[in-house]
């Protein structure tokens, strides 16, 4: 007897929890269902953040037991970076207090925050206060705290304890892992205070971060994307998951990276 949709999307669901990706042709096969129906499913499935597409198919979401170091983020997705980054400046006006998360996305921010004439910088990332250092104009603060030296940042309760005592006008917060049901989430405990600290202490909170990431959890848990008054994003998030977060209520805007020459 064929199965209704909800019994085949529940068994679909089961059998991704199992082998982690499955091929479209190969979901049609398990169902005896056509390309078309199994498309459908999927973008059900996807628009509740339960599974994520991939070409040719659909996984499962993945756990992230560590993050890259600084070095071999920085050589990758460049131009998506460089397109969040301007889109999240925009945000900022002069005469602003503004908290910079560690990362490179927030890096490439930095060209276009040195362009205001008064603004104030807080961040718990060195290679940001290495390149703010050159820029007099603007007010640098750095937390301090517990350096993570492959990330290049600071860490921890006592950098969280001087964020706390700072109020902001935009957090942009980075993450290494993201999705619908979690929100943001990281592998790496001492970075939990940190972002917690700036967004309570922030009158917007931005959350900044790729697409590739979209469909990851790490151990611990954030927030969820309800707590960021915006999400930035590339333009590489499928179409389904960013309805599905925007009909969760969830701010959502996705920038398309320039095109490099060849």
């Amino acid at each position: 007897m064929p199965l209704i949709p909800d019994q085949r999307r529940e068994a679909l669901l089961k059998h991704l929890r199992r082998e982690g990706v499955l091929s479209v042709q190969q979901i049609t096969q398990l169902f005896g269902v056509s390309h078309m129906t199994v498309r459908r499913d999927i973008t059900e499935l996807e628009q509740q953040g339960l599974v994520y597409s991939v070409p040719g198919g659909v996984r499962i979401a993945s756990g992230v037991r560590s993050e890259p170091g600084f070095t071999a983020k920085s050589l990758v997705e460049q131009p998506q970076k460089h397109a969040m980054a301007l889109e999240a400046a925009a945000l900022v006006g002069e005469g602003m207090t503004v908290y910079l998360d560690a990362g490179t996305t927030m890096n490439a921010m930095i060209p276009a925050l040195v362009e205001h004439r008064a603004l104030t910088v807080v961040t718990n990332d060195f290679n940001a206060v290495e390149q703010l250092c050159q820029a007099r104009h603007i007010d640098t603060v750095h937390v301090g705290g517990r350096v993570e030296p492959d990330n290049r940042s600071s860490v921890g309760p006592l950098a969280a304890a001087t964020v706390r005592q700072l109020a902001f006008d935009i957090a942009f917060v980075s993450a290494s892992s993201w999705d619908l049901l979690r929100g943001v989430t990281t592998p790496s405990e001492s970075k939990i205070e940190v972002k917690r600290a700036a967004m309570a202490g922030a009158a917007q909170s931005v959350l900044v971060t790729g697409s590739s990431k979209y469909g990851t959890f790490g151990m611990y848990k954030v927030a969820p994307l309800s707590a960021f008054d915006l999400v930035i994003t590339d333009s590489g998030l499928a179409a389904p998951a960013a309805d599905g977060i925007r009909a969760a209520g969830t701010d959502l805007r996705m920038v398309r990276a320039e095109q490099q020459p060849a």
